[in-house]
């Protein structure tokens, strides 16, 4: 995720969604990936403490700061390079499975009162954003200790 101060993704030249503040989320979904994966993301998004406060130092989150979440979904993230040229995407979820845990992830970041844009999965994007700080942060449910 990165903290932005505008995010826009395009689809055919036409706006499929934009925040003009919060974060711009690209979201890998994995072979083995469930719906408490998506559950974890979520709360941490949207508690995640990535903004800063009167101090100047990180105290505030998105929901904190009356921001945005711009959630993409993006397969290549689970590109692995070890071998070869090119990349394997054998880590990635089939497209079924990682569309309906990305639908769950963007529901539970809405139930938590964020307001929420997404691209559209499977479409060719573009992806254009302000990165601000510049505070870009991994996470990862596979590493919850």
């Amino acid at each position: 995720m990165q903290r932005v101060s505008l995010a826009e993704v395009t689809v055919n030249g036409k706006t499929a969604g934009r925040i003009d503040g919060g974060l711009l989320v690209l979201l890998g979904v994995g072979r083995g990936d469930t719906a408490k994966d998506a559950a974890y993301l979520a709360s941490k998004t949207a508690g995640l403490r990535v903004f800063e406060g009167p101090d100047g130092r990180m105290t505030k989150s998105v929901r904190d700061i009356g921001g945005s979440v711009l959630a993409i979904s993006q397969f290549t993230l689970f590109g692995d390079v070890r071998r070869g040229l090119r990349p394997s995407f054998d880590g990635a979820a089939d497209p079924e499975a990682a569309e309906s845990l990305y639908e769950e992830y963007v529901a539970q970041l809405r139930a938590a009162g964020l307001e929420v844009a997404t691209g559209v999965f499977r479409a060719r994007m573009r992806v254009e954003s302000v990165n601000e700080g510049p505070v870009t942060i991994l996470l990862d449910s596979t590493k919850l200790l």
